[in-house]
């Protein structure tokens, strides 16, 4: 089937930010900040990492959040779910090749907001007191 999303004749990947492309899809899932953190974790353990283990590593991530941020990951083809029947089952979760080379992204853009964190912190910093020192328009309307 002929596209337009086809990579060799249309190489412009601010395509791939139009509404009807399919990529548009991909790029939101991998948007959301656990996405990142929990393909983190399962990178950086290299195997199986069961679902409390992920959820103590990750701070702040509540247990309907880590759940749905599985599914999506699943769902997507980036995160392999093994279930064991014991009781209680026993489940773990583990990158799949894709989810390994995503991995790879992540982990770059990972190490770039480390080396680039004092740096946006400052521009923050200033961007605040500009904001802050400009002044406020007048209004026009009775006093």
């Amino acid at each position: 089937m002929d596209t337009v999303f086809d990579v060799a004749k249309s190489p412009n990947l601010v395509e791939s930010y139009l509404q009807r492309c399919p990529a548009r899809d991909t790029l939101a899932v991998l948007a959301d900040k656990w996405v990142m953190l929990v393909l983190g974790v399962l990178r950086a353990d290299g195997g199986p990492v069961r679902f409390n283990e992920l959820r103590r590593r990750l701070d702040g991530i509540t247990q309907k959040m880590l759940t749905r941020t599985l599914r999506d990951l699943e769902r997507n083809g980036l995160v392999r779910r093994a279930v064991y029947p014991t009781v209680p089952p026993r489940v773990e979760y583990s990158l799949t090749a894709m989810g390994e080379e995503l991995g790879q992204i992540t982990h770059a853009m990972g190490q770039w907001a480390l080396r680039n964190a004092d740096e946006i912190s400052s521009a923050r910093t200033e961007f605040d007191e500009r904001q802050a020192a400009e002044p406020v328009p007048v209004s026009s309307g009775s006093r």
